[in-house]
């Protein structure tokens, strides 16, 4: 019996202490949805536009302004060079001589055809007025004197054609061909010297998609090269190429004057500052208050104690800012510091108001 009297004894105490615990936490749950939130704390900035000053400055090559392989157009032996590399050459000027002993007696030959076709028709003519010869036998001669005239033409551009001339003025680079080489024409020609016009050079590189489209044609840059420290060169954007390679860059050309002073030579490398992308005022935020990376960027914006989470679209960075496109409007406030905690719409406190 008294045994009985302490497990009903145990049994009360144990239920007494499930209702305290029970009703303990009921309490706690009650306050805590009542009142008691957690507090995030946050310093914030305003959005401002600000002067971003970019340097984009980028290695290219350096090539002549024009820069021509000279071919044989007709077939023979060298019997003459005039030229060696390093020379000087006017546009014009011959380069090489090829046999034209058969092709001078040719011109000749077809010159004399041609006078001769010519004073026919003359007479021809003067007859027809007299109606000497009848309308087929003017048409005939007057067919002669234009086949004499088209032979004499081709005789005398083969004849030419073997004189070997530089079309463009510049310095020969490359001399393939000497006395007693021998040359071929069409289809397949000789290649028989290089000739570079380098009064004015020109800086080749690729430019990446995003700063093709900060430049325009006729931007000046500055360009300098490792050879002449402390000089710079004046250069002028002169094309931006509409089609990217499978890289997604897009070709550059920057032309500048070979000065004397200071002369250049093809092939050297230069490095190009873009001066243009300078000093433009633009909407820019602290690299650090960016949430995620720079792919996907994001901000939390703050509108009335609220922190809302924001997808920008960025442009390009400067020190410790980042240029924003997209997203944000110039006097909106934005978490820069303790964004890591939050979430969207989270309510706030400011640190520096």
């Amino acid at each position: 019996m008294k045994q009985w009297k302490v497990i009903v004894s145990v049994i009360v105490i144990l239920v007494i202490i499930v209702a305290v615990l029970f009703m303990n936490k009921r309490k706690m749950a009650a306050t805590t949805a009542g009142g008691i939130k957690d507090v995030y704390y946050v310093s914030v900035d305003k959005v401002a536009k600000k002067d971003l000053s970019e340097t984009l400055s980028l290695v290219g090559n350096i090539t002549a302004n024009n820069d021509v392989n000279i071919i044989s157009e007709t077939a023979g032996k060298i019997t003459a060079v005039f030229t060696k590399v390093g020379d000087y050459k006017q546009a014009g000027s011959v380069l090489f001589q090829v046999d034209d002993e058969l092709k001078k007696a040719a011109f000749m030959s077809a010159e004399a055809n041609y006078e001769k076709a010519k004073k026919d028709y003359e007479r021809f003519k003067t007859l027809y007025q007299q109606k000497s010869v009848s309308d087929s036998q003017l048409d005939q001669a007057k067919l002669g004197a234009a086949m004499a005239e088209a032979q004499y033409t081709v005789a005398k551009r083969q004849l030419e054609d073997t004189q070997i001339k530089t079309p463009i003025s510049g310095y020969v680079s490359a001399r393939y061909v000497d006395i007693g080489s021998m040359v071929q024409g069409a289809p397949q020609p000789t290649l028989v010297a290089n000739i570079v016009d380098i009064n004015r050079l020109k800086v080749k590189l690729n430019l990446a998609e995003r700063d093709a489209f900060l430049i325009k044609v006729g931007d000046q840059v500055k360009v300098t090269v490792d050879v002449y420290p402390g000089v710079i060169f004046n250069g002028r954007i002169e094309s931006i190429s509409s089609k990217g390679d499978e890289s997604h860059t897009y070709p550059v050309e920057i032309s500048i004057n070979n000065e004397r002073v200071h002369p250049l030579k093809v092939g050297m490398f230069a490095r190009v500052e873009f001066t243009s992308l300078k000093n433009r005022e633009t909407i820019v935020i602290p690299r650090e208050s960016l949430v995620g990376s720079v792919k996907e960027p994001q901000v939390f914006v703050v509108e009335n104690g609220i922190a809302k989470l924001r997808s920008l679209t960025v442009g390009n960075q400067s020190g410790i800012y980042i240029q924003v496109l997209q997203g944000l409007m110039e006097g909106e406030t934005i978490v820069v510091n303790g964004q890591n905690n939050l979430v969207d719409n989270l309510k706030v406190e400011i640190l520096n108001k």
